[in-house]
């Protein structure tokens, strides 16, 4: 049985325009395992885990995950600025897109995140009503790291261990 372990690299030079080199704590992984044909286990670090497939079986596929990570990063977001003001009576948020087959392949188009929420009537539901337009804005422009990964087109490599 091996296992691999990763020793700290030493801190590149940095250029003077270039962006600050992540630090080690920025990293973030997943392990997915095979679990039958079509049928894999991901494990997080923290000991989570989540069935996911194919779309034959009632297991997320993987464009649904990645529907439910856009609409889950910016509900977590809005609720941490919603909640401080009042307790939602519903929190509903729906991640949607078309996936479409190109000519260079598979793609989502048309994605749409839609918010429903409420709250009871009050000062204090006023207060998470009134906050929630920016709330959503924000979690758009700046906070959400699912989203505006997506939307900046971050590329992905490729590696055979």
């Amino acid at each position: 049985m091996s296992h691999e372990t990763s020793r700290p690299q030493p801190p590149a030079q940095e250029d003077a325009g270039a962006p600050p080199a992540p630090r080690p704590d920025t990293r973030r992984s997943v392990e997915i395992d095979r679990l039958e044909t079509g049928v894999y286990l991901a494990r997080n670090e923290r000991g989570g885990e989540l069935r996911l497939g194919s779309d034959d079986g009632d297991s997320f596929t993987p464009v649904e995950l990645l529907l439910v990570a856009i609409a889950g990063c910016t509900a977590v977001d809005v609720d941490t600025v919603t909640a401080r003001r009042a307790e939602p009576t519903r929190f509903t948020v729906r991640a949607e897109a078309d996936k479409v087959r190109e000519a260079d392949g598979s793609i989502l188009r048309d994605i749409a995140v839609t918010f429903t929420l409420r709250f009871d009537d009050g000062p204090q539901g006023d207060a998470a009503r009134a906050i929630l337009p920016r709330a959503v804005q924000v979690s758009h422009d700046r906070t959400c790291t699912v989203s505006r990964t997506v939307e900046g087109g971050v590329g992905v490599e490729v590696r055979l261990a």
